[in-house]
């Protein structure tokens, strides 16, 4: 049940408690914070879910009520919320915290949700099989490793779109992910697997909790899988 008398600093005291954790205790954490995270991440004016929704609504021509989505660190459905909001009907959710996948399937918008810790285990996702593949918040270090972008572009169809968005962490281990990221997506370009659509910096992602009165920045990625 979500606590309306939460306050910023109950937030940032939550999200201390988990510095250092290991994927595994990572997920035990989603569990734990799965009632009230849209309430907190509202708290830290988290705009990633809205920025890249509207980034992909503003770039894709295709049948919004037609096309199946699989949206991929689901959570707690955020993202399929705002994306049905656009006329976008048909999701397929994954996610390593069992907490976030019973908040999801709350939202009544999934037509199927599958467990999975991406990056210890593949991705649970058909071959081919979708229209679109979103993943919003979770491409960042310690999180989502950046070779499962390899695996997005897998479950898009030929010719489907992979939306995905990054934040930029203020630390060493933030920017080699950026690094090593980049580097990935430009070589699967070269290998022919897909095309950049579009990128786009994302101003003001979310509040830094660490920093008082700063904000994190982003880079949101469009690619459209290739057709052969």
């Amino acid at each position: 049940m979500s606590d309306g008398s939460r306050t910023i600093n109950d937030v940032k005291t939550f999200l201390m408690s988990i510095r250092g954790a290991d994927p595994q205790q990572m997920m035990k954490f989603y569990d734990q914070w799965a009632e009230t995270y849209e309430q907190d991440h509202s708290l830290m004016d988290y705009s990633a879910p809205h920025q890249t929704v509207d980034f992909l609504n503003a770039n894709f021509s295709g049948s919004r009520e037609q096309v199946l989505v699989l949206d991929v660190a689901c959570g707690s459905g955020w993202v399929a919320k705002l994306m049905a909001e656009l006329g976008f009907r048909k999701f397929v959710g994954v996610d390593g915290s069992k907490g976030m996948l019973e908040q999801a399937a709350k939202t009544g918008l999934y037509q199927d949700l599958r467990l999975a810790l991406l990056g210890t285990e593949p991705l649970p996702a058909q071959t081919d099989a979708f229209d679109v593949v979103m993943i919003v918040g979770a491409l960042r270090d310690r999180f989502v490793p950046f070779s499962v972008v390899r695996e997005l572009c897998y479950a898009a169809k030929p010719g489907g779109y992979v939306c995905m968005s990054r934040v930029d962490l203020k630390s060493e281990s933030g920017a080699n992910y950026k690094m090593c990221l980049e580097k990935e997506l430009q070589l699967m370009e070269d290998e022919g697997l897909w095309t950049r659509v579009i990128s786009q910096e994302m101003d003001r992602y979310m509040m830094d909790v660490y920093n008082d009165d700063q904000y994190l920045y982003g880079t949101m990625y469009l690619y459209r899988k290739a057709l052969n």
